[in-house]
């Protein structure tokens, strides 16, 4: 293709050329055996390489220490939002959750449905939108985990720093940010996302779990609902998302040879100042609605003076080869999406186009 779209897809969302690239040199004719990676067993030995590899490079690049597994799930991270309640919440104890947005909610949604439920902090109607200090959150002492999304795609807000939990075990949703920068992924007893953002396409979600919290978890609830079933079969008790796994597998190989989470961050932080200063140099055109200390390095959400205008811009900027950029349907404005493959150029090109519909419409 000569030209590509300056996708900001909030998710689906984009990934990395050079990894489109590689599965389609290899889509029909995987190494050389003569059928696609999605025709063969998952038993078969290819494929259990791809499995191992991946689980191995997501280990490597957050810098898990011994007692980690790598899990491959389906049902997206909102299936995750009734299986963690059904494992960890059983005999009386109850999960706290962090109430920063809409992802957050769904989970604690559903975490009551399967009991009982806290609010360890909220700052989801607060205006600006932001996200509470570490200091704000009350752990209740018999809490059986804390619960935070660690990047609200809608809101577009994104913790600085997590919170020390102590003995409670602290559960991530980082399905919008995982992998986009450094952190210490050994402070949360689990993590989980959906791949359809940073990792790869959607159909797996990927589950990083501390095998001693693990222990913890309830017996009687269906197989295909107990992580100890995909923990003792290695993600392979039944037929898992095969091409998912195979192309989180070549973009966990692409953020390796880029340098790792560190140059990731560098990279993110390069490209969302970029629109970040379109949008604080305006002279109030645009405004921000995150504050400015829990803005996200993932998902920018902005505003212009009125709805019509909005849609103007929407218009041009689709005219202009620009794709994803309506915020989200239950709050509306306006949202750009840079995850870890969107290029510098497309954010350059955005920031640029900002400021000439700017100039023409200020």
């Amino acid at each position: 293709m000569n030209k590509r779209a300056y996708n900001f897809n909030a998710g689906p969302a984009a990934l990395p050329l050079e990894v489109l690239q590689q599965a389609q040199e290899q889509f029909v004719d995987y190494k050389g055996i003569g059928m696609s990676i999605m025709e063969i067993s998952h038993r078969s030995k290819e494929y259990e390489q791809v499995n191992d590899e991946t689980q191995q490079l997501m280990a490597e690049l957050l810098g898990l220490p011994e007692g980690y597994k790598v899990l491959f799930l389906q049902g997206g991270a909102s299936t995750q939002f009734a299986m963690i309640p059904m494992n960890f919440a059983a005999g009386g104890r109850s999960g706290s959750y962090v109430m920063t947005g809409s992802w957050s909610e769904k989970a604690y949604q559903e975490a009551q449905l399967m009991g009982e439920a806290s609010i360890a902090a909220s700052t989801d109607k607060e205006k600006p939108l932001r996200m509470p200090a570490p200091s704000e959150i009350q752990v209740p002492a018999d809490a059986a985990y804390v619960h935070l999304t660690s990047n609200e795609t809608i809101a577009g807000t994104q913790f600085a720093e997590f919170p020390d939990t102590g003995e409670v075990p602290l559960i991530g949703d980082m399905s919008s940010d995982i992998l986009s920068r450094e952190f210490d992924a050994s402070k949360f007893a689990m993590i989980y996302a959906g791949a359809q953002k940073n990792l790869g396409p959607s159909g797996v979600t990927v589950v990083i779990l501390r095998e001693d919290f693990a222990k913890q978890a309830a017996k009687g609830i269906p197989t295909m609902l107990r992580y100890e079933t995909y923990l003792k079969n290695n993600s392979l008790y039944n037929t898992p998302p095969v091409y998912s796994v195979y192309m989180v597998n070549l973009v966990l190989k692409w953020i390796k040879e880029k340098g790792g989470l560190a140059a990731m961050e560098r990279s993110n932080r390069e490209k969302t100042g970029l629109i970040y200063s379109a949008i604080d140099n305006s002279g109030g055109f645009y405004e921000g609605l995150a504050a400015r200390d829990s803005r996200s390095i993932m998902n920018l959400t902005f505003k212009l003076s009125n709805e019509e205008l909005e849609k103007a811009f929407v218009a041009e900027a689709k005219a202009n080869g620009f794709v994803g950029l309506p915020g989200h349907r239950s709050v509306g404005h306006l949202r750009a999406s840079t995850y870890n493959a969107v290029p510098y150029e497309s954010c350059k090109a955005l920031a640029e186009f900002m400021d000439e519909f700017r100039r023409k419409n200020g």
